[in-house]
């Protein structure tokens, strides 16, 4: 009941002019940015940090909660239209969605993922003002071991998971680590990879950090491979659904929220894994597999329900722990800092209005989206005709002014390109972006700390391991990490074994399937 108390509290707060307004806001620009390929709603937040500032926090996170709603909401217009997700939560609905939009069912595609990102984001909504206060009393409960156990095991999931390997993972993971330990050491007062330039003295701010990864790095990625010829978008009307269409879906996004809520709570969750295991899971019940690989509506309403269910469950630990796990959320972190307020378990204690406005505000912006895209459907797609040059000119511009906004100093827009640069050589070298931000702002975190926990037990490993949550944890971590040590191991064994096939040649013995996926790649590279 306390819960059900402070969620209508939290209400009363929200449905106020300006509140509406600034959700409102939120949910627009939010629903426009996923729609464009490469803007996510990562990138807007960071362009729009600097901003938000001047304004009242709660305003704020209503706006930036709007805005990554709306993205989710927005990034399978451009997967069903255009075949190109905006986010790369939205890929695997661009396998069915633009099936469907080739056969001329664009409407229904587009109204079957509008309602069932609608059903799934209340549902985890619903289960983020559930849940939060019982891991708010946990994480309490918890010392300076178990959250460095935490954040490593954040550090090595979003590492591990993310990206085509670990090896380049692990990579970006360092390359933030470096960024946040830049500036002047709390303990010992000395300066750390400053080079002795003096701006760096107070280390790079993390706004600064965000738009040059984000902003910079995909408008100089943009420009490496532009096309100047403004895509061809499937035209579709206004969405609708039939009765059959009803009767396949429902299912599809109440299995899609299950999948979904449960790995955006994990620290390096994600919606990436989720929303793959929801297609894979509809393909195996759907009374017509046939359809799928063809335009199955089950394959674009259960990936984009387990999207945004996912996308509630990423606030839970944001909040409760002080984790991000997907890079809106580590900049929405950034931002409580900025203001002086502290994320983690004492947040909710400390600022409950802003909390359950923020979570009532989760709410109203979902039926706002649901109220915008049905009936602005085709007109979000007559964005994607917008010419690209234009586009990422202004992206440039705002990215400069949002920079130097943050300190006034011209030496940030020196650091804004070679962060710019960075972002770009991470595209080419296929390195994920989430670990380097992860690493920028937890890498502080985790080292105060780990620092802690060895101060108390007088400089003993052992303080390191503290209860039962930082066993389980190391636990995991190491799972995570020899697994594929211990998969090639089995592999290998498995390949000897069957090399031993009684010839007495000792010559592993070629299967049929390897000589035939041998030969069609080698056919598609001579192609």
């Amino acid at each position: 009941m306390d819960n059900f108390a402070n969620l209508m509290d939290g209400f009363s707060h929200v449905l106020t002019p300006m509140n509406l307004l600034f959700a409102l806001i939120g949910v627009t620009i939010g629903t426009a940015v996923g729609v464009l390929p490469g803007i996510g709603p990562a990138m807007t937040v960071a362009l729009l940090l600097p901003v938000t500032y001047g304004l009242e926090p709660t305003q704020a996170l209503i706006m930036f909660a709007g805005i990554f709603y709306g993205g989710m909401y927005g990034g399978s217009t451009t997967s069903i239209l255009l075949n190109t997700p905006g986010e790369s939560s939205s890929v695997v609905t661009a396998i069915e969605g633009n099936k469907m939009a080739k056969a001329g069912r664009a409407a229904q595609a587009l109204a079957t993922a509008a309602i069932g990102s609608f059903i799934a984001g209340t549902i985890g909504t619903l289960l983020l003002a559930l849940l939060m206060p019982q891991v708010v009393k946990f994480a309490v409960s918890l010392g300076a071991p178990e959250y460095f156990a935490i954040m490593l095991l954040a550090f090595v999931g979003a590492s591990a998971v993310l990206g085509s390997s670990r090896i380049r993972g692990f990579a970006a993971l360092l390359i933030g680590l470096s960024i946040g330990v830049i500036g002047i050491d709390k303990v010992t007062g000395q300066q750390r990879l400053t080079f002795g330039v003096a701006q760096l003295a107070d280390g790079i701010d993390v706004v600064v950090v965000a738009v040059g990864i984000f902003a910079v790095g995909e408008a100089l990625w943009v420009a490496a491979h532009l096309r100047r010829k403004a895509a061809g978008v499937i035209p579709v009307g206004r969405p609708w659904m039939g009765r059959d269409d009803w009767g396949r879906s429902w299912k599809p996004w109440l299995r899609g929220t299950a999948f979904g809520f449960p790995f955006g709570a994990l620290p390096a969750g994600g919606a990436e894994i989720p929303t793959f295991l929801s297609y894979m899971t509809e393909r195996k019940l759907s009374k017509r597999p046939e359809e799928f690989g063809k335009g199955a509506i089950e394959g674009v309403a259960g990936p984009e329900a387990a999207n945004n269910a996912s996308a509630a469950g990423t606030l839970v630990p944001m909040l409760a722990l002080g984790l991000p796990t997907n890079a809106t959320a580590a900049i929405m972190l950034a931002a409580l800092q900025g203001w002086g307020l502290e994320p983690g378990p004492l947040l909710m204690e400390k600022q409950p209005v802003l909390v359950w406005t923020l979570i009532a505000s989760l709410f109203v912006g979902n039926t706002m989206l649901l109220l915008l895209n049905l009936p602005l459907a085709p007109a979000w797609a007559k964005l994607l005709q917008i010419p690209r040059p234009y586009l990422y000119a202004g992206i440039l511009f705002f990215a400069s002014m949002g920079a130097y906004a943050v300190n006034a100093q011209p030496f940030d827009l020196f650091l804004l390109l070679g962060l710019g640069l960075v972002g770009f050589a991470l595209r080419r070298f296929g390195l994920p972006v989430l670990p380097l931000i992860i690493g920028v702002i937890l890498g502080p975190l985790a080292e105060l700390q780990g620092r802690r926990s060895l101060q108390l037990s007088g400089g003993e490993i052992s303080g390191l391991v503290g209860g039962p949550v930082a066993w389980v944890c190391f636990g995991i971590i190491a799972v995570v990490l020899l697994w594929p040590l211990a998969a090639k191991l089995r592999g290998r064994r498995r390949g000897h074994d069957g090399g031993n096939d009684g010839s007495g040649s000792g010559t592993p013995a070629t299967s049929p399937t390897t000589s035939s996926t041998t030969s069609s790649t080698t056919q598609e590279v001579t192609a």
